[in-house]
């Protein structure tokens, strides 16, 4: 017999557990499935960076504005999920100065605080600052643990009476009458359901999983590197002050540093080659701020795929800047029961499950509010029992290796 449920979440990642909690909070029947355990795809392969806003304050200035309220939210919901690392903008002797000035100005407007800082201060405070570096100014940035945050949300959603399967990769769909009628699981789960409202939260997955349903997605996801070197004592996240480019950021991580990142189009998300010359010119590009890493023992490398939306990307141009979400539903394909969530940040999960979970109680008729922004995650003054949910779930992603169980 088919498994019924109100509403199936497709996608494991912070957006999936996030719509996922949401919906089971507000007493809505959810089931959340994903193919590889959860945070195995973009959100457990990212830097960790959770952002002020202060990046997108002149690119962006409505995506630089979510960062800036969901960075505040969840340093007061997310407990050890979160490092309160701070975060410095640096100016290199090549770096253009207008630039800086623009990003400070930008940043005022939109309300992130910035603060001037001393180059002698800013090398105090940070070992082995390039003496390159001509201005610095302190934003809100912060450490996020992907790994911890996606399994406390499922957490939370299942012992509210969610269903949760981190091992049942969506094989197919079955359409009906201008409705997904059933959805066949593979993996563990091995079962058919038949669901009343289905989200593809899947990422830069969302086009093959809309196309199960016959229904079009259009993404442009882009791959980029991330390279664990040892380093000990940065506190605060370097970011270079200047238009995005290759090797930009430095994320502390424990004993280690992440650096970070390269932005290459993919043709397809699960299956892309790589580049040793990523590798090269993100150890060289970070280097420039922090001289040391060039020749820091490497602890592990990984390449995450970022869920970028084409048409948005397509308006903006550039380097894949935009972080704008967007929530696609697919009534004007003819499919009355199927909502797409696309783009936006790790950083930006729960606005967009916040948005897609307000959709889709419209559609069924659920008057309950979202409670996600003042309710505290389970474990989160409890370092060990997110890791265990991390260990329940299958959730360990490469970003927070070093953090999470240790």
């Amino acid at each position: 017999m088919p498994n019924q449920t109100s509403v199936l979440v497709i996608g494991g990642g912070a957006t999936g557990a996030g719509i996922t909690r949401d919906l089971a909070l507000r007493g809505v029947d959810v089931t959340l499935v994903d193919r590889d355990g959860l945070a195995a795809g973009a959100s457990g392969r990212s830097h960790g960076l959770l952002h002020s806003g202060a990046r997108y304050a002149e690119s962006d200035p409505v995506g630089a504005t979510e960062c800036l309220e969901e960075n505040r939210t969840l340093r007061d919901v997310a407990g050890a999920c979160v490092r309160d690392t701070g975060g410095l903008f640096v100016q290199l002797t090549a770096d253009d100065p207008d630039y800086f000035d623009a990003k400070r100005v930008a940043c005022e407007e939109r309300g992130i605080p910035v603060e001037i800082v001393d180059v002698d201060d800013a090398r105090r405070g940070v070992p082995g600052l390039s003496e390159d570096v001509e201005r610095a100014m302190r934003v809100p940035d912060a450490v996020v643990f992907p790994s911890r945050l996606v399994a406390a949300n499922a957490a939370d959603a299942r012992d509210h009476g969610a269903r949760v399967l981190p091992d049942a990769p969506v094989e197919s769909m079955t359409r009906k009458g201008g409705r997904i009628a059933t959805v066949e699981l593979g993996g563990d789960a091995s079962e058919t359901v038949e669901p009343t409202y289905v989200v593809n939260a899947t990422g830069p997955y969302a086009e093959k999983t809309a196309a199960l349903a016959d229904v079009s997605v259009e993404m442009r996801p882009t791959r980029g590197v991330m390279i664990a070197v040892e380093y000990d004592g940065l506190e605060p996240v370097l970011n270079r002050c200047r238009e995005p480019a290759d090797g930009d950021i430095v994320v502390p991580h424990a004993e280690a540093v992440v650096l970070g990142t390269t932005s290459v189009p993919v043709d397809d998300p699960e299956a892309y080659e790589t580049a040793d010359w990523e590798l090269e010119e993100t150890i060289r590009e970070c280097a420039t701020m922090l001289p040391p890493v060039a020749d820091a023992p490497r602890r592990r490398t990984w390449w995450g795929v970022r869920p970028l939306y084409a048409p948005d990307e397509a308006a903006r141009g550039g380097r894949g800047i935009s972080r704008g979400f967007f929530v696609l539903d697919h009534a004007d394909e003819g499919v009355d029961n199927f909502v797409s969530v696309v783009g936006g940040k790790l950083t930006t999960y729960r606005k967009m499950a916040e948005v897609a979970a307000d959709h889709v109680c419209r559609e069924l008729g659920v008057d309950a509010p979202c409670s996600t922004a003042d309710r505290d995650l389970p474990g989160a003054s409890n370092p060990d029992r997110l890791d265990a949910f991390v260990d329940q779930f299958d959730g360990q992603g490469p970003a927070d290796a070093d953090t999470v169980g240790q």
